[in-house]
């Protein structure tokens, strides 16, 4: 069965590729396109930073300028193929949000995930309920979302936990996430018990960080998401989560930092079962 492939980073991966291939026949990015005929050098740049799905044919093009030999060539095939194709189900779901969608594209391809989260239950553990006064939040600063198409992408995307080979997903939450704050109760009570449900999952491990409780006195500026993928020569990658955009780090020392925080906050975390017990007490209370 072949592994499950993220475009997202399929795409970084490939792009990473041919420029490492460019500089290594010393090749501008004009040489490059005056060979092929394009018009300018967008349209290679954005290739090369990861930025479109690339067309196949065009690839195809650039691994013959490059004079990539088999097997080398038909690795590259491969991997194009992957980032210019959207596979399962996101392809179908158009409402889906650009933001989303990064989200799901990383996910769908991930063998590992870790969340890091300050105030809000992750997309991928919540239920419709809570997911649609957290939209709906979100809608007053960004009034052209749709909520109810959000509410159902969250919903589709939260499958990936429930196939036949789901990624390993560990989430950090702190206590602050525990607060109902102004939610109604019986969504908040609704919520929780989800919380506590998921962790019977055996891929699924919940980890309550609490208050007063920093890894190492390290304390995350914004909640962030880590992802590592079946091929260990995809990019592992960080998504760190902010009001208007995302910003997705990919290099080795980025990665490696927030790696460094991650095990500092399990390290400080209350164990899986504290955390089953803790959960369930706020559900009585």
């Amino acid at each position: 069965m072949p592994l499950p492939t993220s475009p997202v980073i399929r795409r970084a991966r490939l792009g990473a590729e041919l420029r490492q291939l460019r500089r290594s026949e010393a090749l501008t990015l004009e040489q490059v396109c005056d060979r092929l005929g394009w018009a300018s050098t967008s349209k290679l740049s954005r290739i090369e930073l990861g930025q479109s799905r690339p067309d196949l044919a065009d690839v195809l093009d650039l691994l013959d300028v490059y004079q990539v030999p088999a097997p080398a060539r038909d690795a590259l095939i491969v991997i194009a193929r992957d980032a210019a194709t959207s596979r399962g189900w996101w392809k179908t779901l158009g409402e889906m949000s650009e933001r989303q969608r990064t989200y799901a594209e990383l996910e769908a391809g991930a063998a590992h995930i870790v969340e890091y989260q300050p105030a809000v239950v992750p997309g991928l553990l919540q239920t419709p309920a809570y997911a649609r006064l957290r939209v709906a939040a979100g809608a007053l600063l960004t009034p052209e979302v749709n909520v109810e198409a959000e509410v159902r992408a969250r919903a589709m995307r939260q499958e990936v936990l429930r196939r036949a080979d789901p990624p390993r997903y560990t989430v950090v939450l702190a206590e602050a996430v525990c607060d109902p704050g102004d939610l109604p109760v019986s969504v908040w009570r609704e919520q929780l018990r989800h919380l506590v449900a998921v962790t019977g999952l055996a891929h699924v491990t919940v980890r309550l960080l609490p208050r007063g409780v920093a890894g190492g006195g390290l304390h995350p500026l914004t909640p962030y998401s880590w992802y590592a993928f079946p091929d260990p020569a995809d990019p592992r990658t960080v998504m760190l989560e902010a009001l208007t955009t995302d910003v997705r780090l990919a290099t080795a020392l980025d990665v490696d930092r927030y790696e460094r925080m991650t095990e500092a906050l399990l390290a400080a975390a209350l164990s899986p079962e504290e955390t089953v017990t803790a959960l369930a007490r706020r559900v009585g209370e």
